[in-house]
């Protein structure tokens, strides 16, 4: 009975994301190479505004890294026609919020107002485009700023240093080796003209994405887009040729410390294929039967019924260049580092050998289903997923089409892509201690 209903639902949420999700959008280029996406929903009266720079911590200088991040803060400092501390005022003037977000791969700023302000939105972009103010001011004011920022959320945090511990351990060559935040020595010591000539570089329209959504006149918008963005000029093209991984062949291992944690972890970490790629996928397929829910299998089995973890998963970070795929455990009472990542190895090795069971294939359907549907609910959702699928992907239409991709994954397709990536000679093991424990 119980796996009828599981059908049913998955029936249920298959008519669903097929004829209610379908994103309509339409998508063009200015001559000056940006691209441009538009989603008109007229359901509710908000507009959403967002440029989506191809530029993260991946693109930087070796020794003046953390220059995405910042420019990420610099670029609200203002502009030849907005005074410095006026931006945040103009947005909340006009009924607006804003913000961006920065990773190795991209930049990404937005704004959401209402729609008869959409012209406000694009103004603001093109002016952070266009004219931005790169000041000595500006640079120690959002130096301060990204400081404290990496004190809070990366020095003062509980296991805030176990990504970067896993990433410059399992990358030898490729930039993914380093952090989004950077090092703030390398700020310290970048020049007025090293942020000018980064911001010349990469902040130009045809490594720029345009996306206005949400209840606008595409006609309207169009003309204001032109009008707005259509005489920046076109920047020198952008060429990456990032160094190749050669392959995990034995188990690296390697300690990091912690002062902020009192419990230590114990992670093993994989280097997978890019994002784009039907395996990487299949990992996200793998993370969620790990560890999603109190009915995962790692949660059911270490944490609820053996009481060998208080905390363990698994998560696939996956990138445009490489992914990441990690499990990890936090050991319960006397439980050892060693004896948890048995327990976990164990579980790999039955993913290997067996297909896991209709119900827990089904149940995942159910669960990528669900994501897939809440994915595209707003329009702030459906602009990021616009403008990701193409910039990292090459491909918008897989807003609507992706979820066809995780469909066609079978049992044997997980089972295959488990003995492919998470071997013990393909991994770092990496054991995360309190500071205490380093002799």
């Amino acid at each position: 009975m119980k796996k009828s209903i599981l059908s049913f639902a998955a029936l249920v949420l298959f008519a669903f994301t097929t004829n209610a999700q379908k994103v309509e959008f339409e998508e063009y280029d200015l001559s000056n190479g940006m691209h441009v996406i538009l989603h008109q929903d007229n359901s509710a009266p908000v507009a959403f505004i967002a440029t989506y720079y191809h530029v993260g911590a991946k693109d930087e200088q070796p020794d003046r890294t953390g220059m995405a991040h910042f420019f990420e803060h610099l670029l609200f400092e203002g502009t030849k026609n907005i005074p410095r501390g006026e931006w945040d005022k103009i947005v909340s003037s006009a009924g607006g919020n804003g913000n961006a977000t920065t990773d190795d791969d991209r930049t990404y700023y937005y704004e959401q107002f209402p729609s008869n302000e959409v012209a406000t939105g694009l103004w603001l972009e093109s002016e952070r485009l266009l004219h931005p103010v790169i000041e000595q001011v500006g640079v120690d004011t959002q130096n301060e700023v990204v400081k404290e920022e990496k004190r809070l959320r990366v020095d003062n945090q509980p296991y805030g240093k176990f990504l970067e511990n896993v990433k410059k351990n399992i990358f030898k060559k490729h930039p993914y080796k380093g952090t989004t935040i950077g090092k703030m020595e390398h700020l310290d010591a970048a020049t007025l003209e090293d942020f000018k000539a980064f911001n010349k570089k990469f902040y130009i329209p045809n490594n720029g994405t345009l996306v206005v959504a949400g209840d606008i006149d595409k006609a309207e918008v169009k003309k204001l887009i032109q009008d707005y963005f259509g005489s920046i000029p076109r920047g020198a093209d952008i060429e990456r040729n990032f160094p190749k991984e050669e392959p995990i062949t034995e188990t690296i291992k390697a300690k990091a410390y912690d002062a902020n944690i009192s419990i230590p972890a114990i992670m093993a970490a994989y280097r997978t294929p890019a994002m784009t790629t039907k395996d990487s996928r299949v990992l996200d397929m793998i993370s969620s039967y790990f560890s999603t829910g109190r009915s995962s299998v790692l949660y059911k089995k270490l944490v609820d019924t053996k009481k060998m973890a208080l905390q363990t998963g698994a998560i696939n970070f996956s990138q445009e260049d490489y992914g990441t795929y990690i499990l990890f455990g936090l050991p319960q009472d006397e439980t050892s580092l060693d004896a948890l990542l048995e327990g976990i190895d164990e579980e790999i090795i039955k993913l290997q050998t067996n297909l896991i069971s209709e119900n827990d294939y089904q149940k995942l359907q159910n669960q990528f289903e669900n994501r897939f549907v809440n994915s595209n609910a707003t329009v702030q959702g459906i602009a990021g997923s616009l403008a990701e699928y193409y910039v990292m992907f090459g491909d918008t239409n897989l807003i609507n089409t992706e979820i066809d991709i995780f469909r066609s994954i079978s049992r044997e397709d997980i089972r295959e892509v488990a003995k492919k990536y998470l071997n013990p000679n393909q991994r770092l093991v990496l054991e995360y201690l309190p500071e205490s424990q380093k002799k």
